[in-house]
């Protein structure tokens, strides 16, 4: 199984900054291996192709991740399932779960603290484009 833990700080960084909606970034893992990261963040921003990607591709823990961050119950209980505790963790405090959270910070996570700051911006600004009558695509 794959972990965001396996990266180099650098990439993390790069992941990070993709959250962040900088194409660039995007780009860079791309073009640099690391497609499963590039991925992963439009996972995250509710691109449903980068979930099946993930899946399709080996990396289906990250787009189970992605789906745990989202509070999907099936998705969660896989990362506990498949001993994915890092994961787990990482999907409950982008979820804003206090402990998962305080886990963080106890250890001094830095980038991972970062990134779920951001992700729960991304998930603030997704709840907002659900719920506004304007935003609702009528068919």
């Amino acid at each position: 199984m794959h972990c965001l833990t396996d990266y180099d700080i650098k990439i993390l960084i790069a992941f990070y900054e993709s959250l962040e909606g900088k194409r660039e970034y995007s780009n860079f893992l791309l073009e640099n291996g690391f497609a499963e990261l590039s991925a992963l963040s439009n996972a995250i921003q509710s691109d449903i192709d980068a979930v099946y990607w993930l899946i399709n591709n080996g990396f289906p823990e990250f787009g189970i991740l992605s789906n745990a961050i989202d509070n999907e119950y099936n998705a969660v209980k896989w990362l506990d399932d498949h001993h994915c505790t890092f994961l787990a963790l990482f999907a409950a405090a982008c979820r804003q779960e206090e402990d998962a959270i305080k886990w963080f910070v106890e250890k001094d996570l830095k980038i991972f603290i970062m990134m779920i700051k951001t992700i729960q911006e991304i998930l603030l600004f997704q709840s907002y484009d659900s719920s506004n009558y304007h935003k609702i695509r009528k068919s």
